[in-house]
């Protein structure tokens, strides 16, 4: 039992803060500092992205009205909105971009078997960015166009447990095919993207490092049918075949044939066109797999909705991507301690539960106790309805 601990504490006890203090040392984060470590950073960050704080000044407001038990919480050095704005602006931000790779590995292993829709042993991955906009007067080192600002979160979603395993933070402006240049391929696993992503001479890469992926076909593809499979139109499928680009430079940047699948979707009336290399999956996964990736917009939801990473407690660089870094680190770290305690609830119950009882002195696995409270009270019969 934790009775004497706080709910907070007991979460910052399953961090691996050795391996936090290697990050630190790694870009002499701690040089010279007297007061206010990078350790007293990262809980004050912590602290605001699981109870929502607004500004510098309410993250000071209340922990200094909580100065008895600051201690307890680990931060031992002085809370004030000049020292925090100080801190995020001058500690590299890749200290905290270095310690959510060790909490992303950690969260991986953890998910490692989880099922996720598809029955496939590959790692498969999901690529996508998502845009932050930003005031331009206040961060003119992120301008996008002429009287806008803003930023992208490039992100590799690992589909197990929808943990992040690779994230870049760019401007706006640029271009979400040139990722693929920085991303390095895990051979064997499958990488779905949208039609953004095409660009042939970068999926003949992949293909060349004997990773698959799952890609949409632009409207004007042009190639040339080489086999046509047979398919179970019932299913949805309408095509499964091989085919060989035929535009010069595309031909000349894949120059391996390609496997295309038509699918048509009836609950929307839509039709799909995929392309990939992998020639050994049932097209129908194919299509499956491209489903999959609404997971990661699922994700950008989410992670905008419930975290601070839309409005900014600094407008230097380095203060806006240790924001972003700390948050994706919380993210991480919920989803480890709901594993590692099999609560039964949704991340987003288990924030918003967290979120309340940050100071109470009570076990933490009891939480979820409380969850199956909260949704006893939801499900009442007596509660009223809003629209009938």
């Amino acid at each position: 039992m934790n009775t004497g601990k706080m709910i907070f504490s007991q979460l910052m006890d399953f961090i691996p803060w050795y391996e936090f203090q290697k990050c630190v040392q790694r870009y002499s984060g701690n040089y010279r500092i007297k007061m206010f470590s990078c350790q007293d950073q990262f809980r004050c960050m912590a602290f605001a992205q699981l109870t929502f704080r607004e500004s510098l000044r309410d993250i000071e407001v209340c922990l200094r009205s909580m100065q008895n038990k600051l201690y307890h919480m680990g931060i031992h050095g002085k809370i004030s909105k000049s020292t925090l704005a100080d801190a995020n602006n001058a500690r590299d931000w890749r200290i905290y971009a270095d310690f959510a790779q060790v909490l992303i590995h950690s969260a991986r292993d953890l998910y490692s078997n989880d099922d996720f829709g598809l029955d496939l042993e590959e790692t498969v991955y999901a690529l996508d960015s998502t845009t932050i906009d930003l005031c331009l007067s206040l961060f003119p080192w992120a301008k996008f166009r002429t009287t806008k600002a803003g930023i992208k979160m490039h992100t590799l979603l690992d589909l197990r447990g929808s943990i992040p395993s690779f994230v870049e933070i760019t401007p706006a402006n640029v271009h979400d095919v040139n990722i693929l240049d920085i991303l390095i391929p895990e051979p064997g696993s499958f990488y779905i993207m949208d039609r953004g992503y095409i660009d042939y001479k970068k999926l003949y890469q992949l293909h060349q490092w004997l990773a698959y992926f799952i890609i949409r076909a632009k409207d004007n593809l042009n190639a040339v049918r080489v086999y046509s499979h047979p398919v179970d139109k019932s299913t949805g499928l309408r095509s499964d075949q091989t085919i060989r680009l035929k535009n010069y430079y595309a031909s000349k940047n894949y120059p391996e044939h390609l496997r295309r699948v038509r699918f048509f979707d009836s609950g929307h009336g839509q039709n799909y066109v995929f392309l990939t290399n992998n020639f050994s999956l049932p097209a129908l996964t194919i299509a499956q797999a491209y489903k999959q990736r609404w997971k990661i917009e699922i994700f950008f939801k989410w992670i905008k909705q419930h975290l601070r990473i839309k409005s900014f407690f600094g407008t230097s660089q380095n203060a806006v991507k240790s924001q972003i870094w700390i948050a994706i680190s919380i993210y991480v770290l919920i989803a480890i301690v709901k594993k590692r305690l099999k609560l039964k609830c949704s991340l987003y119950t288990f924030l918003q539960i967290l979120s309340l009882t940050i100071f109470e002195k009570i076990d933490i696995s009891r939480l979820d106790t409380k969850a199956d409270n909260m949704n006893d009270f939801t499900d009442s019969c007596n509660q009223l309805e809003l629209f009938n």
